[in-house]
């Protein structure tokens, strides 16, 4: 009886600990399995579009004595910046703070833990914030990597990585905070109570600007980023005198493919949900990179008389970022009008603008994702309508679809490209001219002749 006692006497702590647990888990939200399941899968998806995706379709349009600079530009920029989110970039990007920075209360992911949830887009409806803070790395580490492509074959590395370092603190967590950072649906229980969460949401979020998956943050946001630094870093040596026809267009079709099949995880993923309105993402990221394909196709086919598969490429490329920011809320048709539409102008814009202009984007970062995510952004405003076969601005106070104004929307997507092009241009100028004093942007004229593989990296992608 003894021997009976003194067991219970040792048992009874941990029994009522384990009570206590499982009332304090009870309190919290349940995850829905399939929900979570398939945020695993679009992380996994939008990594394949930064290594290998982006890599592969960046390094094949280069010449082959660049191609090793580029795949390690783009790879150490996806490790440095996937360190830099887990120390302070998610807390300074999705923490309450003021409306252009949060804060710093998930410094080191301090406070996360494997029960820690965080709010999708509807009611009651939670994910674990674990995979919510990866998804999210990766967006973070494909931006900065777009960036690349405008100044490649001719910056130092180390001053890719510093102009990483300050970019990424500076200009891309702000802008994810302005655009994305809200206190989720359940804060919208009234008129109040939502005019108080709106509060305390980023600047460009509460002037209504809408952005699904990245037309502002990633697109508009890298794509000024580029223009600034390759007209700081000058030409390429022989640029407009010499051949600098890309080294293997195979090479670029396979990541233009790889970065088509990881933008259904980039675009589908940050729905954040397996339902229907996930299904809607998914055919219209669809629609619109085939539609944006065949326009640039038949604009080349019109123009030069011959249609390019690299041209064929990139005009893929160009309909997958315009209808980033507008998947959620555009129709099919919609869709296939935006997809045909960029197609068509960043056509224009990567050949009569950029000659006329005299720039030397060398991979078309300005002209792809910057032409092509401002109209995405200002386009949303279209396509959203209901006239147009959109979905409308969900009311989560009146729990159903509010009046729309085409108008009235339009201006609130100004405010998100044009806050983006003012401040991501500003800190980028200011970036670079930080890196060119300390350890200079670019390299001398005999290693830019020879070649960054050899000289940057000690190796070549190629042996006779």
């Amino acid at each position: 009886m003894k021997n009976r006692l003194r067991l219970l006497a040792l048992l009874l702590p941990t029994l009522l600990y384990s009570n206590l647990v499982t009332a304090e888990q009870a309190s919290l939200p349940l995850p829905n399995k399939g929900d979570t399941s398939w945020m695993i899968v679009a992380t996994v998806l939008v990594i394949l579009m930064t290594i290998p995706g982006l890599a592969l379709f960046y390094a094949g349009m280069v010449r082959a004595k660049n191609i090793l600079s580029v795949l390690m530009q783009v790879f150490m920029t996806f490790c440095m910046i996937a360190v830099l989110w887990a120390l302070y970039g998610y807390s300074i990007a999705f923490t309450e703070g003021n409306a252009f920075f949060g804060g710093f209360d998930k410094l080191f992911l301090s406070g996360v833990t494997p029960d820690a949830v965080v709010a999708t887009f509807s009611k009651g409806v939670y994910i674990p914030e674990y995979i919510y803070i990866m998804f999210q790395l990766t967006f973070a580490a494909i931006t900065p990597a777009l960036i690349i492509g405008a100044f490649a074959e001719r910056i130092k590395f180390s001053a890719v990585l510093l102009f990483i370092f300050l970019w990424f603190t500076f200009s891309y967590l702000p802008i994810a905070h302005m655009v994305w950072y809200w206190a989720g649906p359940d804060a919208y229980t009234d008129a109040a109570a939502a005019s108080t969460a709106t509060g305390t949401a980023g600047f460009i979020f509460q002037k209504g600007a809408l952005d699904f998956a990245g037309g502002t943050v990633v697109h508009i946001n890298a794509g000024i980023a580029g223009l600034i630094g390759c007209l700081l870093i000058g030409k390429r040596i022989g640029f407009g005198e010499e051949s600098m026809a890309p080294h293997n267009v195979p090479m670029t079709m396979m990541g233009a493919a790889l970065l088509w099949v990881g933008w259904f995880g980039f675009n589908v993923g940050s729905n954040l949900e397996a339902n229907g309105v996930a299904g809607l993402v998914f055919a219209n990221t669809l629609l619109a990179t085939a539609s944006a394909a065949l326009a640039w196709m038949f604009a080349e086919w019109f123009r030069r008389g011959t249609p390019s598969l690299l041209g064929a490429a990139s005009g893929a490329v160009a309909g997958l970022v315009a209808i980033t920011p507008a998947c959620g809320w555009a129709g099919p048709m919609g869709s296939i009008g935006l997809g045909l539409l960029a197609g068509t102008v960043c056509f224009w814009a990567v050949t009569e603008l950029k000659n006329a202009l005299n720039y030397d984007d060398s991979l078309d970062v300005f002209g792809v994702h910057g032409i092509s995510g401002i109209l995405g952004s200002l386009g949303t405003a279209f396509v959203a309508s209901p006239t147009l076969g959109g979905t409308g601005v969900y009311d989560y106070v009146a729990n159903g679809f509010g009046e729309y104004s085409i108008l009235t929307q339009l201006q609130s997507q100004f405010w998100g490209v044009l806050l983006t092009l003012l401040w991501s241009g500003g800190i980028s100028f200011v970036a670079y001219k930080i890196v060119d004093r300390l350890i200079g942007l670019r390299v001398s004229e005999d290693i830019e002749r020879q070649g960054l593989d050899i000289n940057e990296h000690g190796e070549i992608a190629y042996h006779d």
